[in-house]
């Protein structure tokens, strides 16, 4: 399964949603919802505006590629940081990049786990 109905259903499972309350996002029935997964069918446009107010990233959908960030919303820090690294050389902009990503798996993988509620009292 490739296209348009494997990116569907990668963001319904995203969103961690069945296909019956999917399709009724979109107003169709979980059948329907399987054939366009399965690309058996192409969904409408109205059907993508309603999964695309749910959250639903249609760009992504349609083309194989993500909807950019909004750089509107970057706070004054990560602008400066932004605008810092623009200005680097490839190299020291491919060092900044192993850097952060090596920050990040490491973060990812030696986070403490989160205390539930009842943990904590």
């Amino acid at each position: 399964m490739s296209g348009i109905g494997a990116r569907l259903r990668e963001e319904r499972e995203r969103l961690g949603l069945s296909q019956r309350a999917f399709g009724e996002i979109g107003g169709v029935e979980a059948n329907a919802q399987g054939k366009y997964e399965n690309g058996d069918r192409t969904p409408k446009a109205d059907y993508l505006a309603a999964v695309a107010a749910k959250g639903v990233d249609v760009l992504y959908v349609l083309t194989g590629t993500h909807t950019p960030a909004p750089v509107d919303n970057l706070s004054d820090v990560e602008e400066w940081v932004l605008g810092s690294y623009r200005t680097l050389v490839k190299e020291d902009q491919d060092a900044i990049l192993r850097l952060t990503t090596t920050l990040a798996e490491y973060k990812a993988s030696y986070a403490p786990e989160k205390k539930t509620l009842s943990e904590g009292d």
